[in-house]
């Protein structure tokens, strides 16, 4: 959607911006820009908002270097807020949480882990931490991987089968964790295979 001609005068030049983690669709934070913090935004691909309190710019992770990497932003139906999708380098929040809605407990959205699983297992692939199985499986070499998605395709269409539903839980959650870091082993990500279905079904 075209961020042109937003309705800045709503609110004395200040439009309030969602950030949303691009990569697991998490809310991170929520403040305000004006033009020129959405032009240096744009401009240098970090996101930028107005501090109301201090009246001037501030790019977040200026001083804690945990910045957001622009991705994309839209504005909404009126035109008079904006949703950022960014991808955050570290904490988004000041008090050290990921999100700044976090201070209860973690807010996650149930599908978005995935992502958050993803991320584990790059981890696990970047450091191989010894005694973590998804470094064994990472040493062990594609073969051996995809050797493991195929017995846990097996197991979970004889959980089916057999109607045991909390079998076919349990092999399903095997299935998709052996399925991800297969794909890691490939250099592939699961956001890809989305792209595939999103095609398929005209999305």
């Amino acid at each position: 959607m075209s961020i042109d001609n937003l309705a800045w005068e709503k609110m004395g030049n200040l439009i309030p911006a969602v950030v949303q983690d691009a990569f697991d669709g998490r809310v991170l934070m929520q403040a305000y820009m004006n033009r020129k913090a959405l032009d240096a935004t744009l401009e240098s691909g970090k996101v930028t908002f107005w501090s109301r309190s201090q009246e001037k710019l501030w790019t977040k992770g200026e001083t804690s270097g945990n910045t957001l990497d622009l991705v994309e932003i839209h504005a909404d139906c009126d035109r008079d807020c904006l949703l950022v999708h960014a991808r955050p380098e570290g904490p988004t929040c000041h008090l050290g949480t990921d999100t700044c809605f976090d201070g209860e407990g973690k807010v996650t959205p149930e599908l978005a882990f995935l992502a958050e699983l993803e991320r584990l297992i790059a981890e696990r692939d970047k450091q191989r931490p010894k005694g973590s199985y998804t470094t064994t499986l990472f040493e062990s070499g594609v073969k051996r991987i995809a050797q493991k998605v195929g017995e846990e395709g097996v197991e979970t269409a004889l959980a089916a089968t057999a109607g045991d539903d909390e079998e076919l839980l349990n092999e399903s959650a095997d299935l998709i964790y052996h399925l991800l870091v297969l794909l890691r082993s490939r250099k592939l990500e699961l956001g890809s295979v989305i792209d595939v279905l999103r095609k398929r079904h005209g999305g």
